[in-house]
């Protein structure tokens, strides 16, 4: 398909380019509000895998405490070791925005799968399809209910996101990611099975 190819490349790099530019206002002052809150390095960097099962290092801004942790468990916002900034950041969504430089590097898209830590993929249950495209700064499993949904369930929405891959789907899913930005996750959960993902 000519999107998956060469479009949606295009798309990728249009958005993150234009991004990067309207927001170094911020990255300058979430860079200032990290560094000021807690001590040690303002992102966060972490193995995920990529296309075709390529690990990679993701970049976020620093939401947590310092100190070495093993990354076997989702952290909610309300855990003590989030800090204040982190917590905004969360809110927001804005501690994934370095990921816009992961996008420019050709690591990951805008839309697509979110990427795994590697060892998710001897889970049973996981879904080697999500690998086919590179993975995303938002997704369909994103906007239906994110971390809200269990594993299997954001298979499911990846899974189905290969299928249906196209200029549309991926600005509506866009579109959608802001207004849950403005308005909150839980407001959006859409579970599969109980509602489709139809855009």
């Amino acid at each position: 398909m000519l999107y998956t190819l060469y479009g949606k490349r295009v798309l990728d790099l249009t958005i993150a380019l234009s991004m990067s530019f309207v927001l170094s206002p911020f990255f300058l002052l979430a860079t200032i509000l990290v560094r000021l809150e807690s001590s040690g390095p303002v992102l966060f960097r972490q193995q995920r895998l990529g296309r075709n099962g390529q690990v990679f290092t993701l970049y976020k801004f620093r939401t947590m405490i310092d100190k070495d942790r093993v990354a076997d468990r989702q952290i909610w916002s309300s855990e003590p070791e989030v800090t204040r900034t982190g917590k905004l950041l969360r809110r927001l969504k804005m501690d994934e925005l370095p990921q816009l430089f992961n996008v420019l590097k050709g690591h990951m898209s805008i839309v697509g799968p979110r990427p795994c830590l590697p060892s998710l993929a001897s889970e049973p249950g996981f879904s080697p399809v999500r690998l086919v495209l590179r993975p995303g700064l938002t997704g369909l499993a994103q906007v239906n209910g994110n971390i809200h949904l269990s594993w299997q369930e954001r298979y499911h929405y990846d899974e189905d996101y290969i299928k249906r891959v196209s200029p549309l789907l991926d600005l509506w899913i866009i579109c959608k990611t802001v207004a849950i930005i403005m308005l909150g996750e839980e407001h959006f959960i859409r579970r599969p099975g109980a509602a489709t993902c139809n855009r």
